[in-house]
């Protein structure tokens, strides 16, 4: 609770770019947010050095990330904006809570095992902790809700067993969030192999439309989306292709499945997949053109970092201080 208001935390990583998936399941839905709850959105650049980065595309991205937020139409005066690394807090936070998470927790988490296969050449300590700085990102700001897809819920779960665990040794330190997951986007998968997660990281650019991708480039994508031997454009078990097809045109025009299904009554495929690519570069058209305007004034994308900070740095010193207090670490003003 922040001020009599509850509290909503996101972040994104800025480690490659964004796709349709992000869009749907957090960007399109924060604006929405700040009506409601006091909002922190965060660059996540420290999530993001778990996988091996280049440093000029790192710094590079964690620019366009945050112009990408302002594009989506977080307003600066209603949400705290920063960059994680920029509130030291974070990295404090998550030593301590890496003494109150237990290691068989952590080495079950889906995350940890998906990325270790995917790189197995650099499994570090930083992949296996990683969903305890994720818990001190959200736990700093005693958040009350968390907005993420369905593939993030076990994050925010060990989040919740972490706090409910420091609760009963320090009653009421941290506030216990609830996840809230999206009722459209809640999982785009992708183009190219439509039982998998559509991934920022996926080699196959065909499998993957990103937020900054051209109207032709989206159009072009969705022509060549993987479906199935039926012309029928209706949902049903085993036609994964068609089923995402669906669920993303419904996440861009708010129409349900029964209204998809009548609207395309009597058409192909090839009619939908066009009219899917053709909503998805409308919708996404006023943001590439805002996030490019953004994007061209560095100096005040860097004021804005600097203002976030100072911002979520007031709230995270707080709860930091509290959580050392109760520990019996010696405080010196």
């Amino acid at each position: 609770m922040f001020n009599n208001q509850l509290v909503s935390f996101s972040g994104i990583q800025p480690s490659g770019n964004l796709t349709i998936g992000n869009y749907l399941g957090a960007l399109k839905n924060f604006a929405s947010y700040s009506e409601k709850y006091k909002c922190f959105y965060c660059v996540v650049d420290e999530h993001a050095i778990t996988v091996r980065q280049n440093p000029a595309d790192l710094r590079r991205r964690t620019y366009e990330t945050l112009a990408l937020y302002l594009a989506a139409g977080l307003d600066p005066e209603k949400n705290t904006l920063y960059v994680q690394s920029h509130v030291h807090e974070h990295a404090e936070l998550a030593w301590i809570l890496n003494c109150f998470t237990m290691f068989g927790e952590l080495s079950r988490m889906t995350q940890f095992k998906d990325k270790s296969a995917k790189h197995a050449d650099n499994i570090n300590a930083g992949l296996f902790t990683y969903p305890v700085l994720m818990a001190a990102d959200i736990l700093l700001y005693q958040t009350d809700v968390v907005p993420v897809g369905i593939d993030q819920k076990q994050h925010v779960e060990i989040c919740r067993d972490i706090a409910q665990r420091l609760n009963q040794i320090y009653p009421d330190l941290f506030t216990v969030p609830e996840p809230v997951i999206p009722v459209h986007g809640q999982k785009i998968m992708s183009l190219a192999e439509p039982t998998k997660k559509m991934s920022k990281s996926d080699e196959n650019v065909n499998a993957v439309v990103y937020i900054l991708d051209d109207r032709d480039t989206i159009v072009r994508k969705f022509r060549r989306a993987v479906t199935d031997s039926d012309t029928v454009v209706r949902y049903a078990e085993g036609k994964d292709g068609i089923n995402n097809l669906i669920n993303i045109y419904s996440s861009f025009t708010g129409k349900n499945t029964e209204e998809i299904e009548r609207e395309f009554d009597g058409k192909g495929y090839g009619d939908f997949k066009v009219a899917v690519g053709e909503v998805c570069a409308d919708a996404l058209k006023p943001v590439q053109d805002k996030y490019y305007e953004i994007l061209s004034d560095k100096p005040a994308l860097e004021a804005q970092m600097k203002k976030g900070a100072e911002e979520a740095s007031y709230v995270a010193r707080r709860t930091l201080s509290k959580v050392q207090k109760k520990l019996g670490f010696v405080q010196v003003r």
